[in-house]
Order: C-alpha cells, then sequence, then structure tokens
C-alpha cells in the first residue's frame, strides 16, 4: 500500500510539473510532450477553471427543448442558441420559461449567489439525458453556452445544414469563471473603414473566447470615424482619403485631383445600434478618441485646432510617410498632426467630441490615445513657449501632461473614467487616471506601483498587427509575433499589487489590414492565446496542450467561415555561417509534430522530397529554397519560397 500511495504522489507530481509548463522559449524545438490537461475530446477555450469528464455522452435529439429564465438579459442568448442547435443539426428547437416544464437543456439562474462564479461564471453539467448550465447572471449563462457549443462537433459552428453528423457531446461537469474582468480586443476602424455590419461580425467571432470588452479606435491620422454633431467637417472632410493598396507607409503622396472617397463613419444611430447588439452579447465597447497625436483628420478638418502655420493644406492621411522614426521615440514629425495644448479652441472642440461620446457609450471608461505626440513643431511654436512660461512646464512631456490633466477633467466631468496609453504616465498624472500599456509590460508595472488602474496590452505579446510568420509570406509589419509568444502573455506580473491590473487586451492595429477578412486571419488563433491568458488560471498554461485544442479550432472556424492564419504549421528559419562563412540555415517548426521537406532545384517539394535533419548549406548556384511542412502523410503548412539572397542578408556579410 506504502508503494501505491508513493507511486501515486509520484504521477500526481508528475502530471502538475507537466501541466503547469510553461510555452516553450525555443521554437526550433521538435520534442514537445503530448498534451496532459483536457481529454483529447474535450478542446474549450479558453480552458475552464476544473472539468471533469464522464463515461457516456449527451445526443441531441430531433426535438429540443431549452428551459431559459424569461427576463431581458437572456432573449439574444436563447435566439443564439436556437440558431447554432437547428441550423446545422436540423433538429427542431423550443423553449420554455417555467421551471418545472420538461427540457433536454436547462439554463437556470441561481436563487441565492454562488460566490465562487462570480458574475461572469457558470457550471455545466452533462448527462447522458440532459444539459444544464447555472450561473448568478445571464453574462455566465451566455459563457456557459459558449463552453457547451464547443462539446459539440465543429460543424455545430455552420451556417447551412450538415448532414451524417452524430451530434454528441462528452459528459462532462465544469466550473469554470474569469481569471480578469477585462478581457479587451481593439479593433482599429480609423486607417481603414470597417462596416457596421463588420464590426458585429468581429463582435461574433470574439465571444465565442469569452472577450467582454471591444476597443473601437475611432480616430486617427487616417481617418475621424464618429458623427459630432455641430462638427459637420469631421465627417463631411475628416472621413475620407485617396485610396490605396499596397504597402502602407510608403505611398506616394496623393496629388490633387485623386478623388477622396475612401472611408466612411459611423453615425450616431449606427453607434448606437452597435453598442446594443454588442450589449447583448455581454461586450461593452471602449471608445478611443486618439489627441494630442494621430490628429491629423481632425486638424485637416478643422486646421484652427493646429499649433503649425499652413495647416489649412493638410490632408487626411492617406498612407504616405507623414513621421520620421530613425531617431526612435517620440518620433520626428513631418506633418504636424498633433493638437495644439496652447489653444482654448482644441478643449472646447474636445469638450463637445467628449460630451456626445460620453452619451452614446454606456461603458464607463473614455480612452484618450495619448501615444507616440511628436514634439518638434511644439518646440518651436511661441504659443507653446508661453504656455510653458505661464505655467512652468519644463519640457515636452510637461506639455503634453497639462494637456492630457485639462482632457482628464473633461472626461471626468461627464462621469467618465479617464484612461490613455502608457505614455501618460509621462506627465505626472493623478492615478484616478487609468492606463493601458502597450509598450511594454515594465510600463504596466510602473502604473501599477503609482496606483493606477491598468490594462496590460504589451506589443511583445499582444499586438496583433505583428507579422505570425515569415515576412516572406506575411503583409511586411516592423515586427513578428508568433502564436507561441502570445500564449506567453502573463497579464499580472509578479512585484505588483494585482487590484491595480484590471484585465488584459490583444489590439489589432490596421495598417496593413484592408478587409474583413484580413482582419480576421490577423486575430485567430493569436486571439485565442490572448483569450486564454486572461481567462484560465495562470497555473493550467501549457502549450502543447493548448496548440492541440487550437488545431479542433481550426475546424470551427472553418465551419463558421470566419478567416484565421495557419502560419503556426509554417517552417521558422534560422541562418548562421560556419567558421569558413558558409550560409547554413536551419528549420524549424512552431506546431509540435511536423516533418519538413525542401528542394534546392527550383521544383515543389513533397514528402518524397528530402527530408529536414540537420543544419543545410545551398548548393553553390542555388537561388531558392523551397520548403513545405507535412503531419504525417499530409502537406499542412504553405509552400515557402525562400530566396537565398534574402537568407544571405540575414545571416550577415560573408
Amino acid at each position: 500500500m506504502k508503494n501505491i500511495f508513493s507511486l501515486l504522489c509520484f504521477f500526481l507530481l508528475s502530471y502538475s510539473a507537466i501541466a503547469q509548463t510553461s510555452v516553450a522559449q525555443n521554437t526550433m524545438s521538435l520534442a514537445i510532450p503530448d498534451p496532459v490537461n483536457l481529454p483529447q475530446d474535450i478542446a474549450i477555450i479558453p480552458e475552464p477553471v476544473t472539468v471533469v469528464k464522464h463515461e457516456g455522452h449527451f445526443t441531441l435529439p430531433a426535438n429540443v427543448t431549452i428551459q431559459c429564465p424569461a427576463v431581458p438579459e437572456t432573449h439574444q442568448l436563447l435566439v443564439f442558441l436556437q440558431e447554432r442547435l437547428s441550423v446545422p443539426t436540423g433538429s427542431y428547437v423550443s423553449t420554455v420559461s417555467n421551471k418545472s416544464g420538461i427540457a433536454n437543456i436547462k439554463l437556470s439562474l441561481n436563487d441565492k449567489a454562488d460566490p465562487i462564479l462570480g458574475t461572469e461564471g457558470y457550471q455545466l453539467s452533462v448527462t447522458p439525458k440532459h444539459i444544464s448550465i447555472k450561473a448568478n447572471h445571464a453574462a455566465g449563462l451566455f459563457y456557459g453556452v459558449q463552453s457547451l457549443l464547443q462539446l459539440f462537433p465543429a460543424a455545430i459552428e455552420s451556417k447551412e445544414l450538415v448532414e451524417g453528423i452524430e451530434w454528441k457531446a462528452p459528459c462532462v461537469e465544469v466550473t469554470d469563471y474569469p481569471r480578469l474582468g477585462w478581457r479587451g480586443l481593439m479593433f482599429d476602424v480609423a486607417r481603414h473603414y470597417f462596416t457596421k455590419d463588420e464590426i458585429k461580425q468581429y463582435i461574433n467571432a470574439m465571444v465565442r473566447y469569452k472577450y467582454n470588452i471591444l476597443h473601437l479606435h475611432l480616430t486617427d491620422d487616417e481617418g475621424w470615424r464618429i458623427e459630432i454633431k455641430g462638427l459637420p467637417k469631421l465627417t463631411e472632410v475628416g472621413a475620407w482619403s485617396v485610396r490605396k493598396v499596397g504597402e502602407f507607409g510608403n505611398f506616394i503622396p496623393p496629388t490633387a485631383d485623386e478623388p477622396r472617397n475612401y472611408g466612411g463613419f459611423y453615425t450616431q444611430e449606427d453607434i448606437k445600434e452597435l453598442v446594443q447588439y454588442a450589449k447583448e452579447r455581454f461586450v461593452n465597447i471602449l471608445p478611443e478618441i486618439d489627441v494630442p497625436g494621430h490628429s491629423l483628420a481632425a486638424i485637416a478638418s478643422y486646421p484652427e485646432l493646429s499649433c503649425t502655420p499652413g495647416a489649412e493644406n493638410y490632408k487626411v492621411r492617406s498612407g504616405e510617410r507623414i513621421m520620421d522614426w530613425s531617431r526612435g521615440a517620440p518620433p520626428t514629425a513631418l506633418v504636424d498632426n498633433t493638437l495644439c495644448p496652447a489653444n482654448e479652441k482644441v478643449y472646447t472642440f474636445l469638450d463637445t467630441v467628449i460630451t456626445q461620446v460620453a452619451a452614446l457609450f454606456p461603458f464607463e471608461y473614455i480612452h484618450m490615445g495619448g501615444d507616440e505626440a511628436p514634439f518638434n513643431f511644439w518646440e518651436k511654436n511661441d504659443a507653446i513657449k508661453a504656455l510653458m512660461q505661464k505655467e512652468g512646464l519644463k519640457d515636452m512631456h510637461q506639455v503634453q501632461g497639462y494637456f492630457e490633466k485639462r482632457v482628464q477633467k473633461i472626461v471626468e466631468s461627464k462621469g467618465k473614467k479617464f484612461m490613455g496609453w502608457d505614455e501618460i504616465l509621462n506627465g505626472d498624472m493623478s492615478p484616478s487616471a487609468a492606463v493601458m500599456a502597450w509598450r511594454g509590460m515594465k510600463y504596466g508595472i510602473e502604473a501599477a506601483k503609482k496606483q493606477h488602474e491598468v490594462v496590460m496590452s504589451p506589443s511583445t505579446y499582444a499586438y496583433l498587427d505583428y507579422m505570425q510568420a515569415d515576412a516572406i509570406t506575411e503583409p511586411r509589419v516592423y515586427a513578428s509575433l508568433r502564436l507561441s509568444k502570445s500564449y506567453e502573455f502573463e497579464p499580472v506580473p509578479t512585484g505588483v499589487d494585482p487590484k491595480y491590473i484590471k484585465g488584459g487586451q490583444a489590439n489589432l492595429w490596421a495598417e496593413q489590414v484592408y478587409n474583413i477578412r484580413q482582419a480576421e486571419y490577423m486575430t485567430w488563433p493569436r486571439g485565442m492565446a490572448i483569450a486564454e491568458s486572461v481567462w484560465s488560471p495562470a497555473a493550467k498554461k501549457n502549450w502543447p496542450n493548448f496548440f492541440g485544442r487550437v488545431e479542433q479550432h481550426f475546424k470551427r472556424l472553418d465551419m463558421a467561415e470566419t478567416k484565421y492564419a495557419p502560419s503556426v504549421y509554417d517552417p521558422i528559419f534560422k541562418v548562421s555561417r560556419s567558421a569558413d562563412r558558409q550560409l547554413q540555415i536551419e528549420l524549424g517548426t512552431e506546431a509540435p509534430g511536423l516533418d519538413i521537406y525542401y528542394s534546392f532545384d527550383n521544383s515543389f517539394p513533397d514528402r518524397f522530397y528530402p527530408k529536414y535533419t540537420e543544419k543545410l548549406t545551398p548548393p553553390k548556384d542555388a537561388t531558392m529554397l523551397k520548403v513545405i511542412t507535412y503531419k504525417g502523410k499530409t502537406p499542412i503548412g504553405r509552400m515557402m519560397n525562400m530566396p537565398i539572397e534574402e537568407l544571405n542578408k540575414r545571416a550577415g556579410k560573408k
């Protein structure tokens, strides 16, 4: 018995150690253990707090009855569940609100609140005869439904009838609740305009993974997207630019005769509709008006908001170069895209804007930007110099701090809380200003230590505009962020009081994102990694297990017709020079269990070509390395065409 107990202890300790293994730092490694957290037929993302699997399955009958409380908050939830259980399956789904009614699926609100579940938690029970979801609040029922649907076959996501599927869900007991209250996605609709219906489509995808904040970046140099009554030029002028395609940021400046008809904006009725749509799905919308920098669209509309003479000639940016980043941050502006902190008209303008934004968005916060404001035009402006002398401001950071404090007072006068990007810390803001930390974890830590509320959204883990694979296949951006790196995101760092960390967020900047399909491609699957980081217990982080579930969700996204990036299957290139300066190429994969096949002769490799086993040295006259990954006998990665010249550049001079 003692030996059995010892073996049991060893097994449990080993299981715990494996289950808590962090994401592998070296993505070149191919030796990755098998998933261990959840059984193979349970692939819920984000991973629940506890899952106990039992024998058997619940089989969806031809006639399904759902029992649900008859309260307004559950109406859309019920419509959603009815649709998912009927459209792909062909089942007839009816509903009852009477607790004593007979039902296959019962959704119920606890008469006495369960303190463990909080406002968003739920308990899900699946038996061979029935399904039940219990929660303290309707939001918990909604999230329980998301987990329930992930237990059924992937075809449950289909928008049309699917024949030949056994609609079974494994018998389980799930107790689940979020780790953090702020679980956000930022969608940049300023760089390129996305329609109201496309935003709804984005919301539909994000709630699948239990996100509850949609941060809309509504204004920037490239467009002003929200109607403000009394300031008509913001949308008559500020919402429109010249349509260009290619590499954003390097476009040729538009000529005067090119039509400015690319863009759009949301009327106040559109905003109300989006707010209601999000609310029905338990999502709050955080509006962002980005000032004092990133304001060229506003200045093109109302030039008097600028400090700089000649601003009346400014136009909404169409993707041409307007900043010089060669000396780092803050950038040197080639065009002054900042509002003037020394101009009282600016604060009158912002009061008008914030008054209407506050009335349209019920969420308690308004995000006022504050990032990347260039100072070179301010530094030579007489009005700014006079302001500095009057207010005792020593440098441009304090000038921006003066501006931010005045804007904060306006926001708070409307009954809202002020939030800004982490640059606002340079201005000695009061602790009542909330900080969204994007430049790195250290800025969030600094803000928390100063007792600011903090939302962690560091670019190192959570910037969804970054490339997901090699630059030869992705729209070229200045940095890369692979799925495994996103999964390493830990929103609550050690050494800070957790009460100041409201949560975490992923940000999709849209300079290189021209349409909703590309927005989806950039968001998923990295959005799954961030979702799990902010919902699931930190101790359950396990990259192999997570990736196994992601692969199951690829099938779900296919059925839902939601685009995603397969970049995780693409080979990773690493180059070096040998002692005699010859190019050496090392290939690896981010996903476990893949084989890599290659060619140097310009033909397209398959699994009958040479298999990669060790570093490669290209033949003397080779110009192209083609590689592809396989899983067993099935090609799974994209064909990669890597010029040898490019690899030589990366390796440095011979």
